[in-house]
């Protein structure tokens, strides 16, 4: 954990008004008591109302709240941006997961930043995906979250199926299409399946334990060690 996150996450503990001790905060943070003294020394040291000590514990005084968030107008554009993008492109899990992103940080925005985020002219139109492929990315996504073995349905560009097992690895976005880097046991190589060309989808019920020269950090190597060599791509 960054040492900027630990410090925030200190003065949400001390928030809720119990009295905290620093074994206890060190043993929540997975550090060392002597590490939690120097991170309450810095925060009383910037004007966050801790009171206490060491050996006994500390509290923070009642009406502390952090400051609302800021950003400049272009990390705002960016966040909206992204958020939106995901919401018109994304599966259906992420474009609501999105959607409650841009509600949670529209909320502890300063007023005038807030009426900014509602206006900002950066848009992302719908591309039309059906549901079936917005259902899709979900569960493609939560299968190579969970590193589940899924077996596929796979169309080819000439209407010829195959049916494959595949080690999920991880979804590319290309602009136009969604594709999921996998293993292919049927291959037995990496592939890339466009994921609008997916007939169906369905859990094995088997973990995939990560290995040598199958995971996503081999594919990337490879990928760009064969730079200009064509790519093993199920995208034809």
């Amino acid at each position: 954990m960054r040492r900027a996150d630990r410090l925030f996450q200190i003065v949400q503990y001390l928030r809720a008004g119990r009295l905290l001790t620093a074994r206890t905060l060190g043993e929540r943070l997975e550090v060392s008591e002597r590490t939690i003294y120097r991170d309450i020394a810095d925060l009383q040291a910037s004007g966050v109302p801790i009171d206490g000590e060491a050996g006994i514990g500390y509290l923070m005084r009642a009406g502390y709240d952090l400051p609302p968030l800021m950003f400049s107008r272009e990390e705002m554009e960016a966040l909206t941006l992204g958020a939106r993008i995901v919401r018109a492109w994304g599966g259906a899990r992420m474009a609501l997961a999105a959607e409650e992103a841009l509600v949670k940080i529209a909320a502890v925005l300063p007023e005038q930043q807030k009426r900014q985020a509602d206006d900002m002219p950066v848009y992302a139109f719908d591309n039309r995906m059906s549901d079936v492929e917005r259902n899709n990315l979900d569960r493609l996504n939560a299968a190579a979250s969970a590193s589940a073995l899924i077996e596929i349905e796979y169309e080819d560009v000439n209407g010829e199926a195959t049916k494959r097992r595949v080690e999920p690895l991880g979804l590319f976005y290309w602009g136009r299409v969604w594709t999921l880097v996998g293993w292919c046991r049927l291959r037995n190589d990496f592939r890339m399946f466009r994921v609008d060309r997916i007939v169906s989808l369905d859990l094995t019920g088997e973990t995939v334990k990560p290995e040598a020269g199958h995971t996503l950090q081999d594919f990337l190597a490879q990928t760009a060690a064969e730079q200009g060599r064509s790519l093993p791509i199920e995208m034809r």
